[in-house]
């Protein structure tokens, strides 16, 4: 059903994102795209749940320290 993208393929996707978003766009459309990806790659490995347990570790050693 699926096959893999030829180059044609590709460049006529290229030509609807940019009819769609327009040059100046683009950058915003890609840095989006770019932070999603991250998010659910971090997401998949689980490295966004170490990140968070570290993150409430954090302000309770600071609450420690100040008193």
């Amino acid at each position: 059903m699926f096959r893999s993208f030829g180059a044609w393929e590709i460049a006529l996707i290229l030509v609807i994102v940019l009819i769609i978003f327009g040059v100046g766009k683009l950058p915003q459309v890609g840095g989006a795209v770019g932070k999603a990806m991250r998010s659910f790659r971090k997401a998949q490995t689980g490295e966004d749940e170490k990140e968070e347990k570290a993150e409430a570790k954090k302000p309770e050693e600071d609450k420690t320290e100040k008193s």
